[in-house]
């Protein structure tokens, strides 16, 4: 027996051995070749790639097609199952590597149609932006059919196929799928059209209150409308159950700039960091890219080929999002006496349709008919035939009008001539074919210039359009349909204004003077307050100042509510040592005090408390947003025109008595504080904000799976809050990790325009994708530090601890 036992415990040792070596093995053959030279056709001449010592690669080629087809090249060595994702996901593929659990994903962006209108938008672009689509994606396919290491890990975990060639629509996209990331007004209105069920026209408008000093934006009274489709609209819900997420719940930017007379260096200085939902890889990688007429570094997107953000030798630029409303749903009535056809302004009319195959891993392949109307597809087809499906809904269906599903969208060409520009003319000539997302961008030269400007295909409603795009419109009814869109001259613009700054952070950017409607659904002005507050704080500027404004974060959100909770009459001893902590806090959520945490769970739990009873649990599980809760809960425990009537609760209240809005904030307080003692122990004092606000970079698709998101997520703990300028959004509906913070700065930028070799740059994981390389999360720590590494483009400092220079030769 002793004998077999060591026999065996040698053979375990042997096996273990074995699968150490072929790990490591595997770890080494899986990181890309970054030095020495490869044979490569497709190139007109020679081009080096030099990766920096952060693992950056600058890109120094003999002509700018040479250089798209190197950045596609090193996208496809550092990101290639990022890569995979960005041209399955708009083309509905994704249940062909992962099963049925993506089929009704891919049903509704087939029925959207992301991919069939981006070869529309292929055959619209210019020659030269077609060009350079078409050298980037020989760039990627250069790589495909040299790679001799194996796979990425998750390849090999789903067991999917190895990719197949890149090709130019992939590109295009992908870039359609960044305007739906920024988009969704959608959501909003399905949650009218759900609030509708049984709440009054005006208890919407207080719930989803407007702007603050903007007036209840007027429409019809659309309640009654609605209660008539209670079908459709469940329908709808299960529509948006499917759609793949936006990031309207995370929505925001920040940039500003400055002109040299409120600057140090005398020329400008420009800031931006964009922020989206954080994911693992980054949504960016950074390169250089150096040409004959083309020199840019800065934030790139996996799948296209320019510098999204970033500057050249003369020019920087930084976006936020305007989020305009640019979707709207139609209800569309069928012909009861033909199912092909909807009514429209002019009598019937043909749906157009064809049929889709969607292939499902391990099981048959599914079909899907598409249908259309003359306001966009109809998204309510994306879910399975039901046979007892409503009256309503048999009668009705849906459509989905968005100004990024048009062959003429020439987004991604504007890209391409802002790496080019020079001037603010030419910079404004590529802001003139920039149509989705609208965008606020802040720009600077080295001539000393600034300017500010917000491209972007916006619709115009007729002004006897009485739902105003907040609320499904009837599709029968000519007054909602759009009537053509702003022209790009009278859309918002400055240059050299005589503040001789700009600055957005998703706030209202326009005045009451302002002719056209962009909005009512503006982000809450609290960062742009702090930004400007900020600025104001120095008569001069430097990096390092714009640095700390980056940096900053305190919550003005917090600032506004703190007189108001101190009052709270304590129920018990916990609650009395909450209130002391918070008596003396100034809102800054450093990670390592309690108060931000005491503070982020009281207000949940008293959003929880407010709208509970009138929302019920449907929609507070899909809609429990600070983007929906946060303004109304300011304007009902300020007792704003009344509406402190919300905290009547009769479910929460004692011996049946009405609540008032102090009985919801002491018994929110102990809710609160009964969790945070449940989530993180009972002594007050050891409880920190950095332990529940991490910033967690989601890996697609491991961070779902509980073993493999362990591996595969990054997470570093975080200062902020969804309203400070050093942002961190977390989720008021995740039971399991409400204070996570999931929507953050993406990147961070800084532009110094008396020297652009002195620009900075971040983003939130590291230049690889690949789990196994020292690059996967390398910057997740200086980011969460807002720390910065430099932005250089001169080769001689480039060079300088270089990781390897590779060579490519045709």
């Amino acid at each position: 027996m002793t004998k077999i036992l060591r026999k065996l415990a040698g053979l375990l040792a042997l096996l273990l051995v074995a699968a150490i070596v072929a790990f490591l093995w595997y770890r080494s053959a899986s990181q890309p070749q970054i030095d020495g030279n490869m044979k490569i056709a497709g190139l007109s001449a020679a081009v080096d790639i030099v990766r920096d010592a952060e693992g950056i690669p600058h890109i120094y080629a003999a002509s700018a097609d040479d250089a798209y087809f190197a950045l596609g090249f090193v996208h496809a060595q550092d990101r290639l199952w990022q890569l995979e994702l960005n041209r399955r996901i708009p083309a509905g593929r994704m249940a062909e590597i992962l099963g049925p659990s993506a089929l009704d994903t891919d049903r509704f962006l087939r029925t959207l149609g992301v991919r069939r209108n981006a070869e529309k938008i292929l055959a619209n672009l210019s020659p030269d932006t077609r060009a350079a689509l078409d050298a980037y994606a020989k760039g990627v396919n250069a790589y495909l059919a040299n790679r001799k290491g194996p796979l990425p890990p998750e390849f090999i975990l789903t067991g999917a196929p190895a990719p197949a060639p890149w090709q130019p629509v992939d590109s295009v996209a992908w870039q359609t799928m960044m305007a739906w990331d920024l988009g969704a007004n959608w959501s909003q209105e399905l949650l009218r059209m759900r609030l509708a069920q049984h709440l009054s026209l005006a208890q919407i408008n207080e719930f989803l209150p407007p702007y603050p000093g903007d007036p209840v934006l007027q429409t019809q009274d659309y309640t009654r409308l609605y209660r008539e489709l209670s079908g459709t609209t469940r329908q709808l819900q299960k529509v948006a159950g499917i759609a793949p997420p936006s990031y309207v719940d995370g929505m925001g930017s920040n940039n500003w700039v400055v002109s040299g007379a409120l600057s140090e260096s005398g020329k400008p200085l420009l800031a931006n960091d964009p922020h989206l939902g954080l994911s693992a890889p980054a949504l960016w990688y950074f390169a250089h890219l150096s040409a004959p007429g083309l020199n840019v570094i800065g934030a790139t997107l996996p799948g296209m080929p320019t510098v999204v953000l970033g500057r050249n030798d003369r020019i920087a630029w930084g976006l936020t999002n305007t989020a305009p409303d640019v979707q709207d749903l139609y209800i569309e009535r069928i012909n009861p006496d033909n199912g092909k056809q909807y009514q429209t302004p002019d009598g019937w009319a043909d749906f157009t349709a064809h049929m889709e195959t969607i292939k499902v891993k391990g099981q048959p392949d599914v079909t899907l008919e598409v249908r259309q109307t003359r306001h966009g597809p109809v998204i309510t087809g994306a879910l399975p035939v039901i046979d007892k499906a409503p009256i309503d809904a048999r009668k009705y269906v849906v459509s989905f009008a968005w100004t990024a599903l048009r062959p003429d969208d020439l987004t991604l060409q504007a890209g391409m001539k802002f790496n080019r520009a020079k001037n603010w003319q030419e910079f404004i000539e590529g802001a003139r074919d920039f149509n989705s997302p609208q965008q606020n961008i802040v720009y600077a030269d080295i001539d000393g210039n600034i300017g500010f400007v917000a491209p972007g295909r916006v619709p115009v409603r007729k002004p006897d359009n009485d739902l105003k795009g907040l609320a499904p419109a009837p599709g029968w009814d000519a007054r909602y349909d759009w009537a053509g869109f702003i022209p790009f001259e009278e859309l918002p613009r400055q240059f050299n204004p005589p503040s001789q700054r700009v600055a957005t952070a998703n706030e209202k950017v326009i005045d009451a003077a302002y002719p056209h409607f962009l909005t009512s659904e503006w982000a809450l002005p609290y960062r742009a307050i702090r930004i400007k507050e900020l600025l104001d704080a120095k008569p001069k500027h430097s990096m390092d100042s714009f640095a700390e404004i980056q940096k900053d974060h305190v919550s003005l959100a917090a600032q506004e509510l703190l007189p108001i909770l101190r009052k709270t009459a304590p129920h018990s001893e916990r609650a009395r040592g909450a209130l002391s902590a918070l008596a003396a806090w100034n809102g800054a959520m450093d990670v390592d005090r309690s108060e931000p945490l005491i503070f982020s769970a009281w207000m949940r739990a008293a959003s929880r408390q407010i709208f509970a009873d009138e929302l019920g649990d449907a929609l507070m599980k899909d809609y429990w947003e600070q983007r929906n809760v946060h303004l109304s809960m300011v304007n009902v425990l300020k007792n704003k025109d009344g509406q402190g009537r919300w905290c009547a609760n009769a479910t929460n209240s004692e011996n049946g008595k009405s609540q008032s809005c102090d009985d919801v904030l002491s018994s929110s307080l102990e809710a609160a504080l009964a969790d945070l003692e449940q989530r993180y122990g009972k002594e007050l004092s050891k409880w920190r904000w950095g332990d529940a606000h991490q910033a967690r970079s989601e890996h697609r698709p491991f961070g779902k799976i509980e073993p493999l998101a362990k591996l595969f997520d990054i997470r570093v703990p975080t200062p902020g809050d969804t309203f400070t300028v050093n942002v961190g959004r977390h989720n008021l509906r995740d039971e399991k990790e409400p204070f996570t913070s999931r929507h953050a700065a993406s990147l961070r930028a800084l532009y110094d325009l008396s020297n652009p070799e002195n620009s900075r740059f971040i983003h939130s994981t590291g230049q690889s994708g690949n789990v196994l390389s020292p690059l996967y999360g390398n910057y997740a720590q200086r980011w969460a530090d807002v720390t910065y590494l430099p932005m250089k483009t001169a080769r001689t400092e480039v060079e300088k601890g270089r990781l390897g220079t590779l060579t490519l030769s045709p």
